[in-house]
């Protein structure tokens, strides 16, 4: 418990307080002696202790307002305000009536009569005012006309109405294609079949005395063992291989003239296409495709950037124009198009894909047209049944960009072994021997080989280009073979 007798004798000394005649001195003083007075349960063990309530004498005069005097009115002020009110009246009325005749002078209302302001002035003023409504108006038309002519800025009609013109153009010229393959899968070593179906674009790019000729992404039609084309009215007609380039992913297709109705034909139409070099980052662009597979449809965007090198699955890369116009499945073989509606590329899905929202990606025309313009001269393919299909006689090894790369091989198919009596060995291939090219069509990997083969049947001649091992490295030679049955 504590006590403040025992706390030191000097301790009321050492407040730094004398005392005097001045009672806040005094005041402090008890204070500091007393420094636990107002607490009930100290209070109880120790005596009473009081707080000290002494303050300076004149602290209740500070506290205390004093009265507000009240100031002798002054006579007149009635007077003044009543005047003051009518002038700003009269000057709120001259301004308004003036704002008035400038804002219907500018819109037309006034109808070129002739208006006399009068608000007390003289005649110079309202000559001065008259003059300013003038030019006030004429400012107003010049605003009205430079605001009309953002409006109509050749730019925004281009992207708004030039979309629509160019779709009605350019869309009898875009097909939609239905590739029916066989999908094979493994299951605890069997391998199942089952009937499969994807769907794609396509361009008319020609004809000839018998075909429409489109072109499309190689990987559209891969695999197919039927291809079934709808045109913009909705009719649908069969089509065939005409030629593929895997390496560029591009193909071109073949329709009968005679399986085409002469209504569709007077519908659809053959695309214009475009330059591609000359595009500019930035320009508007406007992607045509069968996205997802439900018809027709139209995006718009501009051109992202250009001569994007883009690193493929299969380990090659290829430069392609990138566009934030939406590439969906289904758009692959589509048409990217300029504002004049030339195609300027070929959509593809396969490149970007839909892991990265707002990157599409196409084939720059200026590329692809000279190889589609080969494609479209090669000889029209159909599949043979498994009982009339020709073989090589050979087991291969896909030597991709990576292998090819890696160990300074030509890119192909790799023989590992000849079988005896098959087409290969009596052409004198041999083991070690790369194909890179099957009757004029370039050879990547097995599976384009094989994918050459179903158009072939057994007794055909065709032209093998393969690369011998020589002593100054790979040379190239070229053979005819004719080819046989399948290896038992």
């Amino acid at each position: 418990m504590y006590d403040h007798n025992n706390y030191p004798n000097d301790y009321h000394n050492n407040t730094g307080v004398q005392t005097s005649g001045d009672s806040s001195t005094q005041t402090y003083q008890n204070n500091a002696q007393n420094p636990y007075t107002g607490y009930t349960g100290y209070q109880n063990n120790t005596g009473n202790y009081q707080y000290g309530n002494t303050y300076p004498n004149d602290y209740t005069q500070m506290n205390q307002k004093k009265p507000k005097e009240k100031r002798p009115r002054k006579g007149g002020g009635y007077f003044r305000k009543a005047v003051l009110a009518v002038s700003l009246g009269l000057f709120f009325g001259l301004f308004a009536g003036l704002g008035l005749y400038i804002v219907e002078s500018a819109t037309g209302m006034m109808n070129g009569a002739d208006t006399e302001v009068s608000a007390g002035g003289t005649d110079s003023q309202t000559e001065d005012v008259m003059a300013q409504a003038a030019l006030t108006e004429s400012g107003l038309q010049d605003t009205e006309q430079t605001l009309s002519g953002i409006q109509k800025t050749e730019s925004v009609t281009t992207v708004a109405s030039d979309v629509s013109d160019v779709a009605s153009k350019v869309m009898p010229s875009i097909v939609a294609i239905n590739n029916h393959y066989t999908e094979k899968m493994s299951f605890y070593g069997q391998t199942l079949s089952s009937d499969a179906e994807s769907s794609g674009s396509g361009i008319i790019v020609g004809e000839n005395d018998t075909e429409l000729l489109i072109v499309t992404n190689y990987h559209v039609i891969e695999g197919a063992d039927n291809l079934t084309v709808k045109f913009v009215e909705d009719s649908e007609a069969e089509a065939s291989v005409k030629g593929t380039d895997a390496d560029m992913d591009l193909a071109v297709i073949a329709v009968p003239l005679d399986q085409i109705g002469a209504d569709t034909l007077n519908q659809i139409a053959v695309a214009t296409l475009g330059d591609s070099d000359a595009l500019v980052v930035g320009e508007p662009a406007i992607a045509i495709g069968n996205s997802l597979g439900y018809g027709q449809s139209v995006t718009i965007g501009v051109i992202s950037a250009l001569n994007r090198t883009i690193d493929l699955s299969d380990g090659s890369s290829g430069t392609f124009i990138q566009t934030d116009a939406a590439i969906n499945p289904g758009n692959s073989g589509g048409a990217l198009l300029n504002v004049k509606g030339e195609v300027i590329g070929i959509n593809s899905n396969k490149i970007g894909g839909s892991a990265i929202e707002g990157m599409g990606y196409a084939i720059p025309i200026s590329a692809a047209e000279p190889i589609i313009a080969d494609l479209m001269l090669k000889e029209t393919k159909n599949k043979v049944t498994e009982e009339e299909r020709g073989y090589l006689g050979i087991s291969g090894i896909s030597v991709t960009a990576d292998v090819s790369q890696a160990y300074g091989m030509p890119e192909g198919v790799y023989i590992a072994q000849v079988y005896e009596g098959t087409a290969a060995e009596a052409a004198g291939l041999q083991k070690g021997d790369i194909i890179t090219a099957f009757d004029g069509d370039k050879i990547t990997s097995m599976d384009t080989l094989q994918e050459e083969l179903q158009f072939y049947a057994k007794g055909q001649t065709v032209e093998v280009t393969v690369m011998t091992v020589g002593q100054g490295g790979y040379q190239e030679k070229t053979v005819q073979l004719t080819l046989g049955n399948k290896v038992q």
